[in-house]
């Protein structure tokens, strides 16, 4: 592929839809940095991501204008970033943006002296002047003026940013020797919007992470709170009501309008979410547990007809933009209807009635009379089947949003763990396969010399190196996989994946970079402790440690969890809805601390095909954190877990204490949920719907 400038060999298809554009993009890299050391330039660096719609917007108005490119040249060394390949150049010039104008967002404009520190930044600039917000030509010119005339006056400015700045990668110090859980789950139910469920106004963002944490301890109202956001999302105009999966955020407080890009993180975690979620719903309300599982489904659907990519694993994500019937580009157009396109498409009785259900109005709830479809009420499930699947037939007659198809290590990690927990509850062994084909396309083509890549595409992986994420998530999917398969050799390679994350990511601290020890060094080494959107690099990896400790005997990862988790306990006592991954860990801790240690639960005998009834009542019963080992008696590699162990059954094993085997289910749920040792729990008011059954979740 070529282009006009340096982006054509781009392994990102967001670089390469800049490749014609008429400025000069370089890539990031020593090239571009010589290249403004060599010209003395300053570097305009502009960070988006292939569904990013106000990425496109500006690219559109700005980066296409011959004029604006003229000036561009002359007087910068322009460099494109897409922030899913480089997270670590995302992050620490988030933070400069942040702080040099409060905010932060995409696209995002950085100007950096040509040692690549910054001296002003912004996100998106329109074409001419609107009001107080200059043109982006204006920018240029002016930055251009102050860099002729006051450079010596930017340099000390970015000088001084930067050494700023660098300690805002440092976590505070600790919080308190003990968390109080329960005081900071108030804090969340707090921030709860009791009218349209969800945590604060527009625009609003699902928190999976958060929804997860208010579901481990089954506290009532921490239950309650986590439920009805759940259920609200599902029947919002974020919930892709006809494709399955979700929008990334809208931009409402009652989930009607998203902005449309469909990412494939998001919708990993909430297919653990709402999997969840179907756990904590009560047997005797059969609805909502058919809404949990429809939505969580749908998701599954939705990544193996649109997602998989023809080489192996998940592509990263669907635009927010389309094309209409007539060529031209819109936001959302891909999704929405009025009443008169869903009777052509259903007819009369069945669009009428369409229109209903899916809150479809002649005004529109969108723009330009187009309506995002929300579920109203609660339909016949069959009817609702049908005609969704007459209009998302349809609906592929459209163009289709693009879809960028390059493979993001983490992120199919995450999705390979909410696969294997997903098939496991819902009993889909097809599920397992999608996991399984994403976990060898990662070892086969991501894996090199021992390293993990970030990215790949079209089964060609990038140059860039894997980040704390990457290795954490990763590792976490094989493991999961290598638990419900009984195929240890992914357990292996999970072990493999850690031990070299814990020499290139750790800290002094005992917590972790996000950016490897061998990486290049940007102003700031990049370090957050915080949940935005996806869970931090830290607490990734402390989940799938203290996992990994389990299966493989390793008490080692176990000490070097809990060092990390010292550094990411202030972030939750501090901001718990951007923390909700490691208040998952806190959680568990203080059960932990009251006799629920993580329990290791081996299934022996049975079925010599994956999920067994065995295994999936195990799935379904085990706590939080429980790491549950499948296989037939004569299951090789986890040696140390079956050994002796030859009576089909349940093995559970807590701490030192191992329970007898069990196929009787309430006897499993007893071993299951079993304390040993620990100070006395406190008392809870138990969530509604907690029962005794092969499918409680307590």
């Amino acid at each position: 592929m070529t282009g006009v400038n340096h982006l054509g060999n781009a392994t990102s298809p967001y670089l390469r839809q800049h490749a014609d554009n008429p400025i000069d993009w370089w890539e990031w890299g020593a090239d571009a940095l010589a290249e403004a050391e060599r010209t003395g330039r300053p570097i305009l660096l502009s960070v988006g991501y292939a569904a990013c719609h106000w990425c496109h917007v500006m690219a559109e108005e700005s980066f296409t204008d011959p004029a604006v490119a003229a000036v561009v040249n002359a007087n910068f060394v322009a460099i494109k970033v897409d922030r899913e390949e480089r997270p670590d150049i995302d992050q620490v010039f988030l933070k400069a943006t942040q702080a040099l104008t409060g905010t932060g967002g995409w696209p995002m404009t950085v100007f950096c002296t040509p040692q690549g520190r910054p001296f002003f930044a912004g996100t998106y600039f329109p074409p001419t002047r609107r009001g107080p917000q200059p043109s982006f030509t204006e920018v240029i010119t002016a930055i251009d003026e102050a860099w002729r005339n006051r450079r010596a006056e930017a340099e000390a400015g970015a000088l001084a940013i930067a050494e700023a700045l660098a300690d805002a990668f440092v976590p505070s110090a600790g919080g308190t020797a003990r968390m109080d859980v329960w005081k900071v789950q108030q804090q969340l139910s707090d921030a709860f919007d009791p009218i349209n469920g969800g945590f604060g106004t527009a625009p609003k963002f699902p928190f999976p992470q958060v929804l997860d944490a208010l579901l481990v301890k089954g506290e009532a109202a921490s239950v309650d709170v986590a439920q009805r956001s759940l259920e609200a999302m599902a029947r919002g105009g974020i919930h892709d009501q006809l494709g399955g999966g979700f929008h990334r955020y809208t931009v409402d407080a009652s989930w009607v309008v998203p902005h449309f890009e469909k990412m494939l993180y998001d919708n990993a975690l909430l297919l653990g979410a709402y999997t969840r979620g179907w756990r904590r719903t009560p047997d005797h309300d059969p609805t909502l547990r058919w809404q949990r599982e429809r939505v969580a489904r749908g998701i599954v659907g939705w990544l193996a007809r649109e997602m998989r990519t023809e080489a192996g694993g998940f592509a990263a994500s669907l635009d927010a933009d389309s094309l209409d019937s007539l060529g031209q580009q819109h936001e959302g157009i891909y999704y929405c209807w009025t009443p008169e396109l869903l009777t052509d498409a259903l007819g009369a009785e069945d669009g009428e009635w369409a229109a209903q259900v899916f809150h479809v109005t002649n005004a529109g709830t969108f723009e330009h009379g187009l309506s995002t479809l929300q579920l109203r009420g609660n339909p016949d499930a069959e009817r609702l089947a049908r005609v969704s699947e007459r209009l998302l037939s349809e609906r592929f007659n459209r163009y289709a949003p693009f879809r960028d198809d390059k493979v993001v290590a983490a992120w199919n990690g995450w999705t390979i763990d909410a696969l294997c927990n997903a098939a496991a509850v819902f009993g889909e062994p097809e599920w397992l396969e999608l996991a399984r084909a994403a976990a060898e396309y990662l070892w086969q083509v991501h894996v090199v010399d021992g390293r993990l890549r970030r990215t790949s595409l079209d089964g060609v992986p990038a140059g860039v190196g894997g980040f704390a994420e990457d290795y954490g998530a990763v590792a976490l999917g094989f493991a999961r996989l290598g638990g419900v398969l009984g195929q240890a050799d992914w357990l292996d390679r999970a072990v493999q994946l850690l031990e070299v994350a814990l020499e290139l990511f750790g800290a002094d601290d005992g917590g972790f970079f996000d950016a490897g020890a061998d990486a290049e060094k940007l102003y700031a080494r990049a370090r957050d402790v915080a949940d935005n959107p996806t869970p931090s690099g830290t607490s990734t990896l402390i989940e799938a440690l203290r996992l990994v400790a389990l299966m493989a005997d390793r008490p080692d990862f176990v000490e070097r969890a809990d060092q990390a988790a010292v550094t990411v306990r202030g972030a939750v006592e501090s901001n718990p809805q951007f923390a909700g991954s490691a208040l998952v860990d806190a959680l568990i801790a203080d059960e932990a601390r009251t006799g629920l240690r993580p329990a290791v639960a081996v299934v022996v005998g049975g079925d010599s095909e994956p999920l067994s009834d065995l295994v999936r009542a195990t799935w379904r019963m085990a706590p939080v954190g429980t790491a549950v080992i499948a296989g037939p008696a004569d299951t090789t590699g986890f040696a140390h877990h079956f050994e002796e162990r030859v009576e089909p059954g349940v093995y559970v094993c807590r701490g030192e204490t191992c329970f007898a085997p069990t196929s009787d289910l309430k006897e499993l749920r007893t071993a299951l949920w079993s304390r040993v040792g620990g100070v006395a729990a406190p008392k809870a008011a138990p969530a509604a719907g907690c029962h005794d059954d092969e499918d409680g979740d307590h």
